[in-house]
């Protein structure tokens, strides 16, 4: 799974297998440096650790030599010369070699261990494993190495501000963001504020898309330098994409909703119908974005939308603004059609809080609180389309 990941994402690697190299002999002198300081590392983990087991901790894990399974068990002598331990399973004394995969190592001298062996100069590591990094670093300067520079990067968080867990099944896994946007669009989540608790759940990749599309566009205006402090020039490796953008992600959904396209040809159709000059080959990211879209609003917004019903004195106002579009066409600009919004609003007792009257129509038409700047959606969509969407709406309540 970690192969594959890596592969989508194009990184440059060399694979080492922990219990290919543990068989093949290659941590064998490793192993032998640390079975040599066993005392000193037992001194560093043993005040780690509770009472009970304290009792039972060895920084050595023997494979039985009877069983073939790992055995979690006190080490009751060590044989420095010959390379093995003693220790009592069902009442039966038994040694093994601590060479050649015999004997596997505890989480925290394992890390170390590696680090000594492969000559590590760097290690990322979540936020939950400092204590473990601190414990390492103590245990690879006993073994005559200094320890790698560390980074500690902060943990994904659930919609609740509660840590992702697989048992749980909150927040959504790398996977299943890659189903629902670009794996651009992720490198640009993960790569800002590393040391900041991020919330990963469905929700989120919505506005990390726009985000992604919005760095893109601003750096057509940008010189060299703020190109560089551009995010995105860095998820592209200074290439960023030339593509002009058509419209946000937010609003590429609600066009998924309002159009009922359910497959990307349908979608293309009625972009390009109002789009006539758009030549489909030179949008690649727009073309991944509608099936994207398609697939986000069929998982994640479909079955949770509620819409609103708006009481009589809303009615009133949403028809004033079927019968202000009346005096609108598909030629105007955005801003203007904007503007007309702005101004039925005000004459329909919004002129203190435009935020609710906009909030009034994202409720009553796309069913949410939130969405596209009406103006220019109503460009795009078509001012016709839009009167019978919002009236189709009216006529449900």
């Amino acid at each position: 799974m970690l192969k594959n990941f890596l592969d989508k994402f194009n990184f440059k690697y060399s694979f080492k297998s922990s219990s290919a190299l543990y068989k093949s002999g290659f941590f064998n002198d490793t192993l032998k440096l640390i079975l040599e300081n066993y005392d000193g590392i037992m001194n560093i983990i043993i005040p780690t650790l509770g009472k009970e087991r304290q009792k039972t901790y060895s920084p050595f894990l023997p494979i039985c030599p009877h069983t073939g399974v790992v055995l979690e068990i006190p080490v009751s002598e060590i044989d420095i010369k010959n390379s093995k331990i003693i220790f009592e399973n069902n009442g039966e004394k038994l040694e093994q070699s601590i060479l050649d995969g015999n004997c596997k190592l505890q989480w925290k001298v394992d890390w170390a261990m590696r680090w000594y062996a492969l000559d590590i100069d760097f290690e990322m590591y979540g936020k939950d494993l400092i204590e473990s990094a601190i414990l390492s670093t103590k245990i690879i300067k006993l073994l005559g190495k200094s320890n790698p520079s560390g980074f500690a990067y902060e943990l994904f968080l659930d919609e609740k501000g509660e840590k992702i867990s697989k048992s749980k099944g909150n927040g959504i896994t790398i996977d299943q963001w890659l189903e629902y946007a670009s794996p651009e669009s992720l490198s640009l989540y993960m790569y800002q504020n590393p040391k900041r608790a991020k919330k990963l759940y469905r929700e989120v990749v919505p506005k990390a898309v726009d985000e992604y599309l919005d760095f893109i566009e601003k750096s057509k205006t940008q010189n060299d330098l703020q190109k560089l402090m551009n995010p995105v020039w860095h998820v592209h490796n200074s290439e960023i994409p030339k593509e002009n953008s058509i419209m946000s992600f937010s609003m590429l959904l609600n066009l998924v909703e309002t159009s009922n396209a359910d497959n990307k040809e349908l979608l293309w159709k009625f972009v390009k119908k109002y789009k006539k000059d758009i030549n489909q080959d030179m949008y690649p990211i727009f073309d991944k974005l509608i099936s994207y879209a398609i697939k986000y609003f069929n998982d994640a917004i479909k079955s949770k939308k509620i819409y609103k019903k708006p009481n009589e004195s809303e009615k009133i106002a949403l028809d004033a603004l079927v019968n202000s579009l009346d005096n609108c066409d598909d030629s105007m600009k955005p801003e203007d059609i904007q503007t007309k919004i702005y101004t039925v609003g005000k004459e329909n007792g919004y002129k203190e809080n435009l935020r609710d009257w906009f909030k009034l129509i994202y409720e009553v038409v796309f069913g949410v609180e939130n969405g596209p700047r009406i103006g220019f959606f109503i460009s795009f969509f078509g001012v016709q389309e839009t009167k019978e969407l919002i009236k189709s709406k009216l006529e449900n309540v």
